[in-house]
């Protein structure tokens, strides 16, 4: 069985180098990350160890809409969205795409891929990767993208330690998971949980949310599937925008507090 961790988030957002700045204002680290030659895309990136956010935007929307994306893509989210800004995917890591390939399709999941990826960074070196993309045609929350990176993880950690990539946050600080909101936290934490041969973790009652948290421990950072028990902004949002990822969760900072920027919530813990 390949192993399954947490890689990274995505917060899609319409000038991704502007919003380093505002990311610096709450201690957060970023750094520019270049452009994905041929795709219309480019990014920022906060590294926390081998977790990271990746802050994601457009330098060519006509050429993103021409890029053909997969069934189940980030990228057909994007554009199923109309470019606005928001948390819209997040990837899990693996060490045998291959093998990942052919679990997902006996699990039943849609999949397309791998797809052989690179980005172009501002030194003008490359960096190289592969996507698979798998689904549930009738579930809401769409599920992770799959990567592998064509280096080991000791391997990349050296490198961007060496770029000043990684090791550049305050001590101690970590992404310690992702919120999304859902309808049935149970049954979405079990379902995944299969997918990803993990098990379910703590079950909670989160009353600043109004929302039953159920958790999948994954290394590298948690998922947290909020469901609603009140009236409040896990409720909300599942009204108006339906299931979604809602909320990064960072901690080891000095002090707590909620961070909101750009349809983005960063939740700031001790």
């Amino acid at each position: 069985m390949p192993k399954f961790e947490f890689d990274h988030v995505v917060h899609f957002l319409n000038q991704p180098e502007a919003f380093i700045h505002e990311l610096n204002k709450q201690n957060i680290h970023a750094v520019e990350g270049g452009r994905h030659e041929g795709r219309g895309t480019y990014n920022a990136l906060s590294y926390f160890d081998l977790s990271y956010i990746e802050y994601l935007g457009a330098y060519d929307e006509e050429l993103v809409r021409k890029s053909n994306p997969a069934h189940h893509s980030m990228i057909e989210t994007i554009i199923e969205q109309d470019f606005e800004e928001s948390l819209v995917r997040f990837a899990i890591r693996t060490d045998d795409i291959q093998k990942a390939a052919a679990h997902f399709k006996e699990a039943g999941l849609t999949v397309t891929g791998p797809d052989a990826m690179f980005r172009k960074r501002p030194d003008g070196s490359e960096i190289h990767w592969q996507l698979l993309y798998i689904g549930e045609e009738n579930n809401k929350l769409p599920l992770p993208f799959i990567i592998q990176w064509n280096q080991s993880d000791e391997e990349r950690r050296n490198e961007q330690i060496q770029q000043g990539v990684i090791g550049q946050q305050l001590p101690n600080t970590a992404l310690e998971g992702v919120v999304f909101v859902v309808e049935n936290a149970e049954e979405t934490a079990k379902r995944w949980g299969g997918y990803f041969k993990q098990q379910v973790g703590k079950t909670y009652v989160d009353q600043t949310l109004q929302a039953k948290i159920v958790t999948i421990p994954l290394n590298g950072g948690e998922l947290y599937f909020a469901e609603p028990v009140g009236e409040g902004v896990i409720k909300n949002t599942l009204l108006t925008k339906g299931e979604v990822p809602f909320q990064i969760n960072l901690k080891g900072f000095n002090e707590e507090k909620l961070f909101e920027a750009h349809n983005g919530r960063y939740l700031l813990k001790k």
